[in-house]
């Protein structure tokens, strides 16, 4: 049984007449291959990452799970190629997600022009440029009375630097929906971006392999922030991920860093461990993060 996600943030959506994604019930997500070069390019990252022996086991988990292609109805009712992908908020209830764009650069060497001139127009407009990273979009579940928080994309995506440390405060915050220029109270700091499994440590855990890998260049990818509310509010785990997702743009790096993604990350971690910082007492040294409440 195929139905629409409700937990996208951002992307094409599907609808009478447009072209979106599907989820069914075993855990699967079936995405709309583009029908220019970067379907096939997003195709072929996949293929190439998932016999990739020179990938890290414990990188992989950072990736949707390949399943590979098919040619279904989709959501305009017509025949078309789609990319299937691991739902990864499958198994998760009522989930909060944040899609963060990764890099000073979102185009790919020996892209056409006129993309070129978009994108850069994006870049300009948004914290891409000046961060290395910008915000695409959220959902922050309040609870099942309120409903979720989920700002308009548009003004997520032109965002300012200060916007963007309010919604990664936001983010983790009991209140989310209040307004913009209110001080977010980041009651969920320490379980979702905080501790040993938290969205800091695995950040950190990517930077470490960002820091060597030469394999690819990821070009125009986002990082996707997930937990679960309703059990970090109980005091369990908020069973936090990070995620990569979008690899239409990525290149072969050709031995050389991917210092376009890297320091987009090590920027974002700059901001999560600001956050903690500033709720928590926290050191980070050689990769390890140690913290107590304040």
């Amino acid at each position: 049984m195929l139905k629409i996600p409700d937990q996208q943030v951002v992307g094409h959506e599907a609808g009478v007449g447009k072209l979106g994604p599907f989820i069914d019930d075993s855990g699967r997500f079936y995405k709309p291959l583009e029908s220019d070069k970067c379907g096939s390019e997003e195709v072929a990252f996949y293929e190439s990452f998932s016999s990739n022996n020179e990938v890290p086991e414990h990188i992989r988990r950072f990736f949707p799970f390949f399943y590979g292609t098919k040619v279904m109805k989709a959501s305009t009712g017509s025949e078309h190629p789609h990319i299937v992908l691991q739902d990864i908020a499958s198994s998760s209830v009522n989930p909060s997600i944040m899609d963060i764009k990764i890099g000073a650069r979102t185009w790919a060497p020996e892209t056409f022009e006129a993309y070129v001139a978009k994108c850069l127009r994006k870049d300009r407009e948004s914290t891409s440029i000046p961060l290395g990273f910008r915000v695409s979009g959220l959902r922050v579940y309040i609870s099942d009375e309120s409903g979720i928080y989920k700002p308009d994309r548009d003004a997520i995506r032109k965002s300012s630097p200060t916007d963007v440390k309010l919604l990664l405060r936001k983010f983790i915050s009991s209140n989310p929906s209040a307004e913009m220029e209110t001080d977010p109270d980041c009651s969920l700091a320490s379980s979702v971006y905080g501790g040993p499994n938290g969205i800091l440590a695995q950040l950190l855990e990517l930077k470490a392999w960002f820091e060597d890998q030469t394999i690819y260049h990821f070009y125009a990818c986002s990082i996707l922030f997930m937990y679960e509310k309703g059990l970090a509010l109980k005091g369990a785990s908020s069973n936090a991920e990070v995620k990569l997702i979008d690899f239409a743009h990525v290149t072969e790096g050709q031995g050389i860093i991917d210092h376009n993604f890297l320091g987009g990350l090590c920027s974002l971690i700059k901001f999560i461990s600001d956050i903690l910082t500033k709720t928590t007492k926290l050191t980070v040294e050689n990769g390890q993060i140690e913290q107590e409440e304040s």
